[in-house]
């Protein structure tokens, strides 16, 4: 469980990415958990856009990352903001 803190310090390192997966009508599938929890073991920290024509909603992602252990740090319109701790990330987020 992410503090307060630590929440606005990762805000502020995501205030600059990109998202990196989309969340299209085809949903949220094990292939793309796979792939969301394969990009945080390098990364630890990323952005996922839901487009306009998903049916998705921040719940159902919010309960998917649950059982995976992802936190979710920050919902802005469309977009959501996640983190996990990774052993094996290029660089580390050191708080």
């Amino acid at each position: 469980m992410l503090t307060g803190k630590q929440k606005g310090f990762l805000r502020s390192k995501a205030n600059t990415l990109k998202p990196v997966f989309q969340v299209g009508k085809e949903g949220v599938s094990e292939e793309f958990i796979t792939n969301v929890l394969n990009y945080l073991n390098k990364h630890e920290l990323m952005k996922i856009n839901i487009l306009q024509n998903s049916d998705v909603t921040f719940d159902m992602l919010k309960a998917a990352f649950d059982v995976c252990e992802i936190e979710v740090v920050q919902t802005i319109g469309k977009t959501i903001v996640i983190y996990k701790h990774s052993d094996n990330a290029k660089d580390p987020i050191v708080f």
